[in-house]
C-alpha cells in the first residue's frame, strides 16, 4: 500500500534504482510485452510479475538505463493493451527471484528478448535466416511505400518506426513516382529489428506496403524541419520556407483515415509507442514529434477529432478554468477534464478539428507553470461529463455555453488575430479611468516582470504590454483575461504579433 501513496505525490520521491516498479498492468499481458517496455533503453536482466496485483518489477542492467526509461515515460505514459502503465523506481536495489515459483516463463521470455537483442541465431526462423545485423549494416533504412492509396506522412513513419528504437532523423521524397523515405536510428540494432519486423507489412489494411532495406548512407544530413524532413535531435532548424524555426509542436492536419492496420501493430506484441502519449489501440495517425503545419495533398476538410490530450501539466497549478482560458485563445473550448487519477493529464474538447490543430500547433512545447506542455489529438471523440453523484472534485467542466468564447460569431475578426504565444500581450476593453500604473501593478501582481507598456495612440482602450518571458505571458493571460477592471469593463488579453 505504501508504494501507491508515495507515487501520488512526487514521481521521483524514490531514489533511482535499476529495479522499476510497474503498476496497473492489464491482467492478460505477457512477460514479453512488459520486457518490451525496457528494451529500447538497455538490457533487461530480470522480471517479476505480480499478476493478481496488476503489478510487475523490471530489473535493468544498469541504473543509468532505468533512469533514462523513467525520464522518457514520465511525460509520455506507456500503454500495454491500450491501458496506461505507471512506472516508478522500486525500493529494491535488485530482484532475487531464484526461489520463487512460476518464474520459468519470465526467464524464458527474458532469454528470448535478450537473444533477439544480441542478434542470436536461435530466436525465430526469420531472425535465424538473417542471423542478426551483418557487419557494415548501418543504422539508416531506406523505405519504399507501395500501393499508396492514402498519404503516409513523416509523422506516420515516426510513429511506427519509433516502436523499435530511437529515431533520430527522417527524410521523405518521391522518386520514380514512389514515395520513399530514409530513416536513421540511434543504433544499428534498432534498424535491424525494424527491418525484420516491418518489411512487407502494410501501414493501412491492404495498402501502403512497406519495403525496407539498409541504406548505404551511414548518416543523414537534415537542413530543414518540415513535413518532408525532420531532425528530432535539432528543434532549432528552420523550416525552409521563410518561416522561423518550428516550435516543438505536434500537428497532423487530417482527421480519421482508416486506422493503421493491425499487421504493423502486431509485429511486436504490445510494444507501445512511447512517442505518442495517446494510447495505441490502432496506429491511428494522431501524433508526431515536431512539426510545422502539415498540409496533405488531396486530403481536405476531413472531419477530424476535436479532443486534445494535454499532458505533463503541473498538477499543483493547473485548473479546468486555466486550460479553458489558455486553449480558448485558439478556438472555443467546450469541455475540459483534468484526469482524476493522473492530474498531469487533461482532455480539452474544442469546437472543431481545425481549432484543435491550431491549439496543438501553438501550445505544444510551451512552458507552463515550470513544465513543458504536450498537446496531441486524443483517441476520445468527446469529453464525458461525470454521472450524477460521481466523485470528480470539480475536475470536469462544461463550457459549451460560456460567454467567453472568442470565435462564436462566424467570420469574427478574432480569427485574423491568432498569433503564437509571445512575451508581448495585446490588451483591449480598458476603461478610460485605468492608468498605465494600474495595469503595470495588475500584471506585476501575477508575478510578471513588466518590461514595457504602451497605449495605442488612437485609442486608449487598447495597449501592448511586454513581460519577462513567454511563460510569464501565458500565466498572466490565464489569470487576467476577463479580469474585471470596473465600469463594467472586462479586460481582454491576447498574444500580440508586435513587440514594443
Amino acid at each position: 500500500g505504501n508504494d501507491k501513496k508515495k507515487f501520488k505525490g512526487d514521481k521521483s520521491s524514490c531514489s533511482p534504482s535499476r529495479v522499476l516498479h510497474l503498476r496497473q498492468i492489464p491482467s492478460d499481458v505477457t512477460e514479453a510485452e512488459v520486457i518490451s517496455l525496457g528494451v529500447p533503453f538497455g538490457k533487461v536482466t530480470n522480471l517479476l510479475m505480480l499478476k493478481g496485483k496488476s503489478q510487475a518489477f523490471l530489473e535493468m542492467a544498469s541504473e543509468e538505463a532505468a533512469v533514462t526509461m523513467v525520464n522518457y515515460y514520465t511525460p509520455a505514459t506507456p500503454h500495454l493493451r491500450s491501458q496506461p502503465v505507471y512506472i516508478q523506481y522500486s525500493n529494491h536495489r535488485e530482484l532475487k527471484t531464484d526461489n520463487l515459483p512460476n518464474q520459468a516463463r519470465a526467464q524464458a521470455a527474458l532469454q528470448a528478448v535478450n537473444a533477439m537483442q544480441s542478434g542470436s541465431l536461435a530466436v525465430t526462423s526469420a531472425f535465424a535466416a538473417e542471423g542478426g545485423p551483418l557487419p557494415g549494416q548501418g543504422s539508416v533504412l531506406r523505405i519504399i511505400v507501395e500501393n499508396l492509396f492514402y498519404p503516409v506522412t513523416l509523422e506516420v513513419l515516426y510513429q511506427i518506426f519509433s516502436k523499435f528504437g530511437s529515431v533520430l532523423k527522417i527524410i521523405t521524397f518521391t522518386r520514380n513516382n514512389q514515395f520513399q523515405a530514409l530513416l536513421q536510428y540511434a543504433d544499428p540494432m534498432h534498424a535491424y529489428y525494424a527491418k525484420m519486423a516491418l518489411d512487407g507489412q502494410s501501414v493501412y489494411t491492404a495498402c501502403c506496403t512497406l519495403r525496407i532495406e539498409f541504406s548505404k548512407l551511414t548518416s543523414l544530413k537534415v537542413k530543414y524541419n518540415n513535413d518532408k524532413s525532420r531532425d528530432f535531435t535539432r528543434l532549432d532548424l528552420p523550416s525552409g520556407d521563410g518561416q522561423p524555426p518550428l516550435e516543438p509542436s505536434i500537428a497532423a492536419a487530417f482527421g480519421k483515415k482508416p486506422s493503421v492496420s493491425s499487421d504493423v501493430i502486431n509485429t511486436l506484441p504490445g510494444l507501445s509507442v512511447p512517442a505518442a502519449p495517446g494510447t495505441l489501440t490502432s496506429l491511428a495517425v494522431t501524433t508526431s514529434a515536431v512539426s510545422g503545419q502539415m498540409t496533405i495533398p488531396g486530403v481536405t476538410d476531413v472531419p477530424g477529432n476535436s479532443v486534445l490530450l494535454v499532458s505533463n501539466l503541473n498538477p499543483e497549478a493547473i485548473t479546468p478554468h486555466g486550460l479553458f482560458i489558455l486553449f480558448g485563445v485558439y478556438g472555443d473550448v467546450h469541455r475540459v477534464k483534468i484526469m482524476f487519477k493522473k492530474k498531469e493529464n487533461a482532455l480539452v474538447q474544442m469546437a472543431d478539428a481545425m481549432q484543435a490543430q491550431l491549439a496543438i500547433q501553438h501550445l505544444n512545447g510551451q512552458r507552463l507553470y515550470g513544465r513543458v506542455l504536450r498537446a496531441t489529438l486524443s483517441k476520445h471523440q468527446t469529453v464525458q461529463l461525470p454521472r450524477e453523484g460521481q466523485e470528480d472534485q470539480g475536475l470536469t467542466k462544461d463550457y459549451s455555453n460560456s460567454p467567453l468564447h472568442r470565435f462564436k460569431k462566424p467570420g469574427s475578426k478574432n480569427f485574423q488575430n491568432i498569433f503564437p504565444p509571445s512575451a508581448t500581450l495585446h490588451l483591449s476593453n480598458i476603461p478610460s479611468s485605468v492608468t498605465v500604473d494600474d495595469l503595470k501593478k495588475l500584471f506585476a501582481s501575477t508575478g510578471s516582470t513588466v518590461k514595457a507598456f504602451r497605449f495605442f495612440q488612437k485609442d486608449c482602450k487598447m495597449a501592448l504590454i511586454q513581460l519577462g518571458s513567454v511563460e510569464e505571458a501565458l500565466h498572466a493571460l490565464i489569470e487576467l483575461h476577463n479580469h474585471d477592471l470596473g465600469e463594467n469593463h472586462h479586460l481582454r488579453v491576447s498574444f500580440s504579433k508586435s513587440t514594443i
